[in-house]
């Protein structure tokens, strides 16, 4: 594994860096580990409060500074790159002010004597992606450096600029040593972190491959594990839906961040034929419309591809497609110029055979597809091993809400193609993953809930407590 820095726009290797030592990571660890038991955990949550309030409103001070480490390495465009950075000091000062009452301690009223406290675990291991590379990491650190856990982070290896910039953060911040620490690490050596007994909890964004070896290993020893994979998330047009305007919608949930986005719309189902000819008419012109350049150039509307590895995989799924029944509306080929730039796609007539009906297309390629009735279009939108999320656009909300409930995912979005919040938790289920972050369901994920219960001198040694 190698830790580069490769421009997307120009396809120039622009820097390397070395993966940790075997000495350096023993050494991140103790740190780590020392951090947790005789500091952090100890701290009032008001002065843990007081250094992640702080790194929110760093990452404010210098947004454009870290805005371009997201347009150099993996080419999002800036308005965008902007956005990630803002959306990431909105999460860090969400758990910031609220974990205090989060982790008051809750009485159960139907024991009398009787509370639950909410107490941190120790280090855990966040293992994350290249595509959202701060937004993704602020989703962990947020809740858990204020529940008092400690965190080491091991980046993609395309985005090591991006993981030192959030590294410096929280030094800059006032975090002491070992509270956040990024490691350039191999799998190998993620993995023999995950066994250290020093480690108590692992959280993965990222390929279902890689969340399954992670399970598994984790697993073996016992830690506790959340995992945000995949997703191949549908977006349902019902009939009733005004067409202009869920054209737009549909647009924007393929293609933000240049399509690569988990929770991103992939899969479109129209019902009715004459309609499903009008919405690809309208979606074709639409992705047809968009111009490659320079993602800093803020007039540009489609950014590259992250890396060639994945334009690669792109075109190879594409061909796969057509080679069995699919057509391709528009779109399909790499575009001829210097970095890793796609040509906007839509993909129709897929039928179940087709391996792509099951495949994730992490890129600007959208899978249309048009069915009958209400009922097709529920069956089409579950018939996906992924569960993350999904949209229904309709003029009748009620109705909306009822095929919703249908949909087998962690999110749906009605007349909303994506929408993300540090309010809203977010996971899927399937081979989505399991658990959630974000909202106080993110804050109890690596926690342990202890349960107090206080009897007045006399009671019975065993049996309830009667008030008194």
């Amino acid at each position: 594994m190698s830790f580069q820095t490769v421009n997307p726009v120009t396809g120039e290797l622009v820097q390397t860096f070395k993966e940790i030592s075997d000495a350096d990571l023993e050494l991140a660890l103790a740190t780590a580990h020392k951090a947790y038991e005789t500091d952090w955990r100890l701290r009032p949550v008001a002065e843990r409060a007081k250094i992640v309030s702080r790194a929110a409103a760093i990452l404010r001070e210098k947004l454009p500074e870290y805005a371009s480490y997201l347009t150099l390495e993996m080419g999002k465009r800036i308005a965008e790159a902007h956005s990630e950075v803002a959306m990431s000091a909105a999460i860090l000062d969400y758990y910031a002010k609220r974990a205090e009452s989060y982790l008051a301690p809750k009485l159960l009223p139907e024991s009398p004597g009787a509370e639950l406290r909410t107490d941190p675990i120790g280090v855990l291991l966040g293992i994350e992606p290249w595509n959202y590379p701060y937004y993704q990491v602020a989703r962990v650190a947020g809740p858990q450096l204020m529940v008092g856990n400690v965190l080491l982070l091991k980046p993609a290896e395309s985005v090591p600029q991006v993981a030192l910039a959030f590294a410096r953060l929280f030094e800059e911040a006032g975090a002491p040593a070992g509270v956040y620490t990024n490691i350039f690490a191999s799998i190998d050596q993620a993995g023999r972190v995950i066994e250290d007994p020093r480690v108590r909890g692992v959280t993965l964004t990222g390929s279902e491959r890689a969340g399954a070896a992670v399970a598994e290993r984790a697993g073996r020893h016992l830690k506790k594990v959340v995992l945000e994979l995949g997703g191949s998330d549908p977006m349902i047009v019902l009939e009733d839906a005004p067409l202009e305007w869920t054209l737009d919608g549909a647009l924007a949930g393929r293609m933000v961040n240049t399509g690569q986005c988990c929770v991103g719309t992939k899969r479109i189902i129209v019902i009715g034929k004459e309609r499903g000819a009008a919405f690809l008419d309208g979606f074709v012109k639409r992705m047809a419309s968009l111009k490659p350049g320079d993602p800093a150039d803020r007039s540009t509307s489609l950014a590259p591809i992250s890396s060639e590895r994945q334009l690669e995989t792109l075109l190879g799924q594409i061909e796969l497609a057509r080679k069995n029944g699919a057509t391709v509306a528009v779109g399909g080929k790499r575009i001829d110029r210097p970095g890793f730039y796609l040509e906007p796609t839509v993909l129709t007539d897929i039928a179940e055979k087709n391996p792509i009906y099951t495949q994730e297309l992490f890129g600007p390629v959208a899978c249309l597809y048009v069915v009958k009735d209400e009922t097709e279009a529920i069956r089409v939108a579950n018939a996906t091993p992924f569960g993350l999320g999904g949209s229904i656009f309709t003029a009748d909300i009620e109705r909306g809400r009822k095929v919703a409930a249908q949909i087998e995912s962690g999110m749906v979005f009605i007349n909303q193609a994506i929408r993300t919040a540090a309010e809203l938790p977010f996971g899927g289920v399937k081979n989505s993953g399991f658990g959630r972050e974000l909202s106080e369901f993110g804050f109890d994920e690596f926690v342990n809930k202890k349960l107090i219960t206080v009897a007045p001198v006399g009671s019975p040694p065993l049996g309830p407590v009667r008030a008194r």
